[in-house]
């Protein structure tokens, strides 16, 4: 029967006329025969297998890209999701000098933004921590008391509470990192945390008590976002800050909070234009902007290497080609009885690659598909020990769109690589004695 369909659809090739019965047009002659030697038996079993595992190993390759880019998309949203604790949408800080007095920056013009949400003054410094008998360089933070309603960051506390000012009394509110190193305790009211910055202008004596500024806060709570921060940052309240660097209202900077949903760009373009050319506006990827450059790099790596794997597999896509050409050698010379040139050969095989490309990347994408959508809803690989040790408790998954069209195209150029590269090559060897 197979062999009467090849004498019947090869006639057409003269005639260029539909099949009667299936109409085929010419033009998809090819996709009807690459069709037929993928889809029925053939008359050896290796050549099913290595088909079989041509397709399968395009579609775990397929599987494994997609399910990478988005583990990495994950991590990316969970580390954004911990800056964005710490960080504000934008932050704005004087071109030039160290600070700028807050009476003179326009924050009634940026109040009537619609969609500013927040807008507070920050004053921070780097100075010298001491508790106890333990002394540790980092570097302090005054946030009004508004900060904790902003930024949430009192849902990253591991010890005590936070709360930075209360009637008259100060407190600190020290990073992790931070209290590990001055073996801080929240819990015990007999120890403050005295903290040193040298006074503004040139200090009239080497003399350590008249060079510098101090004073003294209870440390109420312990948080922990991220170990750069952890190790770095030391909340404590605006007056407090301002009292000990002799400010009155001067900031280093303002920080800006967006509503939900507000478009970045747009509100970054608005807020530069409204404080002017004397301040620098960064958004939260320009504050950091190395961590995000890494994170970009680390994923093109990666990507880059699930590439190569594919390219690797595609070696089987080559062999099942190869070894249905050669054996299909008799089909092809009673094609070309029937009118069929090179050129359709040709067109006919690499069909055959396209449908073994498109059936490996199709069935990829949706077992990884599956899969990214398990995990998102049930966790099912998880971190560490489940104890606890992480902020996460499983692989976090990001699905973008965007990336299963890119892994999509990136196996249809390896496939069509991988069937290109046979049919140019094997064409004229096999076909030199029975095609014109």
């Amino acid at each position: 029967m197979e062999l009467f369909i090849l004498f019947f659809c090869a006639g057409c090739i003269k005639m260029r006329i539909f099949v009667n019965s299936i109409r085929i047009p010419y033009m998809r002659l090819p996709l009807f025969f690459a069709k037929r030697y993928l889809l029925s038996k053939k008359s050896h079993n290796l050549i099913n297998v290595i088909s079989m595992i041509s397709v399968g190993g395009l579609s775990i390759g397929t599987m494994a890209l997609i399910v990478v880019l988005s583990v990495f998309n994950g991590f990316e949203e969970v580390i954004k999701s911990l800056y964005s604790t710490f960080n504000p949408d934008f932050q704005v800080t004087a071109l030039t000098g160290k600070t700028f007095h807050y009476s003179q920056f326009p924050t009634s013009r940026l109040a009537q933004l619609p969609e500013l949400a927040n807008i507070m003054e920050v004053v921070e410094e780097d100075a010298l921590l001491r508790y106890n008998d333990q002394q540790f360089i980092a570097r302090f933070k005054g946030v009004p008391k508004t900060f904790q309603e902003i930024s949430h960051v009192d849902s990253m506390m591991i010890d005590g509470t936070f709360i930075l000012e209360e009637v008259e009394t100060n407190f600190a509110v020290p990073g992790a990192g931070v209290a590990w190193h001055l073996d801080i305790n929240p819990n015990n009211p007999l120890h403050l945390l005295t903290i040193y910055v040298p006074k503004r202008g040139n200090a009239s004596t080497f003399q350590f008590n008249s060079a510098f500024n101090s004073g003294s806060l209870h440390p109420a709570g312990v948080f922990s976002v991220q170990q750069e921060f952890d190790e770095k940052y030391v909340f404590v309240p605006l007056r407090f800050a301002r009292k000990l660097m002799d400010y009155t209202d001067e900031v280093t900077s303002v920080e800006l909070m967006l509503k939900p949903g507000a478009n970045i760009e747009k509100s970054k373009e608005q807020v530069q234009t409204i404080v002017g050319n004397d301040y620098l506006v960064k958004n939260r990827f320009e504050q950091n902007e190395s961590l995000f450059k890494v994170l970009k790099s680390e994923k093109t790596i990666i990507y880059l290497i699930m590439v190569f794997i594919l390219l690797l597999s595609s070696f089987n896509m080559i062999g099942s080609l190869s070894i249905l050409m050669i054996e299909k050698n008799k089909d092809m010379a009673v094609l070309n009885s029937l009118g069929a040139n090179r050129k359709m050969i040709s067109r006919i095989f690499l069909a055959e690659g396209v449908l073994i490309t498109a059936a490996g990347s199709i069935a990829g994408l949706l077992l990884g598909y599956g899969i990214l959508l398990l995990q998102q809803e049930f966790g099912m690989l998880s971190l560490g020990n489940g104890e606890g040790s992480f902020i996460i408790d499983a692989y976090p998954v990001k699905m973008h769109l965007a990336d299963f069209f890119l892994v999509f195209l990136t196996v249809q150029c390896i496939g069509l690589f991988a069937t290109w590269y046979p049919v140019k090559l094997l064409t004229p060897k096999i076909t030199k004695s029975t095609l014109k």
